[in-house]
């Protein structure tokens, strides 16, 4: 054997570099299903179920070709290698690099080939199994995304501040999307403020739910699996329709631009009790696997625009998620791994509440917020900024047990994107490098844009005594404890003020129930 080419499962992209100059004749494709990847953090089953299922579908796509490809499957009680002729070989590995060296002694290929793995720990084992070997090792860059890290080098070079919205213009800009003669369409840049309507008291509009794909043998199989072998991780399989396909994740963009762009802009900030998908693309865990190519989103999303069949600011608005924020975020994470995951920049020192593993709480929000995403995998960007990454970082929650639990429990979250929008955008952990000042607000933020208060026994509008909403005892024990630091960002200087409003007698109430609710919740 000349090459052994190793896919990842967030790799799984016909077009990937790691099969550049294949040759079927004596080259072979390598990928493994181990345990400790759904436990090294307390995996959900969805999440697992996801990448479990895209790998198994791809492998068969790449031996459909006539490609030599060998797989070690999970099964309900240990792995098992399946080769070339379709009879199965006991595994005992447990980890990634034992599976890579179990394959590696037998098979004895001159060279292995992978792209860039998305996260930082796993690239580094690869590099130091492979010296371990004495394996030549080529690692290609992932063409997968618009901006390489040389060129977010070179944005950042010279900067002292790093903001996405100049990063997002010089994509726009680079990749001509959305610019007519060098100017942005439209005279501006950014439509957000015109992304952040609520429905109100009447409600969502009528919509069609996001396309359903129904599990095929493959992926039952994998869900027996998932259910058998961790049974004691969070999560339920019985409404499992995610595309884990490359043709199912083609019909679900499709699907996403005919029935929801239109209208995602306006609501894609609102939230509504036991409504998990409304105008949402869904598309996150497909590109992420990338099963789906981000250009082919971004220019689906600017032909609706061009065709006037979808306005500006949605448009814009969703782009920007793709062509901004998630190659941005990975910039972020590229230029400051291994030490990121390490920052705690507001000094944050309390344990994760528990409820969030079980979604057991009487707060209307978080109740609704955690029980979808336990059951579902899924909560869109404001329910994970806005409710279950809020309440953390006003409770105070140490940030890498917020980032850990993040990555356990969404079906798209892969580190490199995960980590930057967890510990950063959300948790401010990262002292302003991913987002110029913390995201906090009182209940009446999700009062606004939610109908969740309407089910709560809490106020929004009050910070203390027994009917008091968390959320704003917390917000108001925040700004007291980091009064200092706050002063000093500009975009906080309104928030602060407003504390002289609070007299000491007030400032102590505030105190003594935010820190009974630490106990209370912890």
């Amino acid at each position: 054997m000349r090459n052994l080419i190793l896919i990842l499962g967030d790799q799984l992209n016909a077009d990937s570099a790691a099969f550049d100059d294949f040759d079927p004749s004596r080259d072979a494709v390598w990928m493994a299903e181990v345990a400790h990847e759904s436990s090294k953090v307390w995996s959900g089953k969805p999440r697992t179920a996801v990448f479990l299922s895209a790998m198994r579908h791809f492998s068969e796509t790449l031996r459909s070709k006539g490609w030599k490809v060998f797989y070690r499957e999970l099964t309900t009680k240990g792995g098992a290698w399946h080769g070339t002729t379709g009879t199965a070989k006991k595994s005992n590995a447990k980890t990634f690099t034992a599976a890579l060296a179990e394959s590696t002694t037998r098979l004895k290929p001159e060279k292995w080939i992978i792209v860039e793995p998305g996260e930082w720990s796993v690239r580094e084992e690869i590099r130091a199994a492979a010296l371990a070997a004495g394996m030549d090792l080529d690692m290609r860059e992932d063409r997968h995304f618009l901006c390489t890290h040389a060129q977010f080098a070179a944005h950042a070079e010279g900067r002292k501040q790093l903001r996405m919205e100049f990063f997002y213009r010089e994509m726009r800009q680079r990749h001509a999307v959305l610019m007519e003669k060098g100017k942005p369409v439209g005279g501006e840049w950014n439509f957000d403020s015109e992304n952040r309507k609520s429905f109100g008291k009447e409600g969502p509009p009528l919509h069609l739910p996001p396309r359903r794909f129904e599990p095929d043998v493959i992926t039952k199989e994998v869900i027996a699996v998932v259910n058998a072998r961790f049974a004691a991780h969070p999560g339920d399989l019985a409404a499992f329709d995610w595309p884990v396909t490359a043709e199912d994740a083609q019909i679900a963009l499709e699907d996403f631009i005919a029935h929801r762009l239109t209208e995602f802009g306006d609501w894609q900030d609102a939230m509504w009790t036991a409504e998990p998908w409304l105008f949402h693309s869904r598309l996150s865990v497909a590109m992420n696997l990338k099963l789906l190519d981000p250009r082919k989103v971004i220019a689906a999303a600017e032909n609706e625009y061009k065709q006037g069949r979808a306005p500006l600011a949605g448009v814009e608005g969703f782009i920007r998620q793709i062509l901004g924020w998630r190659e941005y975020v990975r910039g972020i994470y590229w230029q400051h791994m291994p030490n990121y995951v390490e920052l705690n920049a507001l000094g944050a020192d309390q344990p994760l509440p528990v409820f969030y593993w079980t979604g057991e709480t009487d707060m209307a929000c978080l109740r609704d917020a955690l029980g979808q995403t336990l059951r579902l995998g899924y909560a869109h960007h404001i329910q994970r900024l806005m409710v279950t990454g809020l309440y953390a970082l006003m409770f105070g929650v140490r940030p890498r047990e917020v980032h850990e639990w993040y990555l356990a429990v969404y079906v798209d979250a892969v580190e490199w994107v995960e980590l930057p929008n967890t510990l950063g955008m959300s948790q401010h952990a990262d002292g302003g490098l991913m987002a110029s000042k913390p995201y906090i607000a009182t209940g009446k933020y999700i009062q606004r844009m939610s109908n969740y208060c309407s089910g709560c026994r809490y106020n929004p509008a009050e910070s203390t005594g027994p009917t008091a909403c968390p959320f704003t005892t917390l917000y108001w024990d925040f700004l007291l404890q980091h009064e200092p630091a706050m002063r000093k960002n500009q975009r906080m200087a309104m928030q602060v003020r407003n504390l002289a409003r609070l007299d000491e007698t007030k400032r102590e109430a505030i105190r003594t129930q935010a820190s009974q609710l630490r106990r209370d919740h912890a």
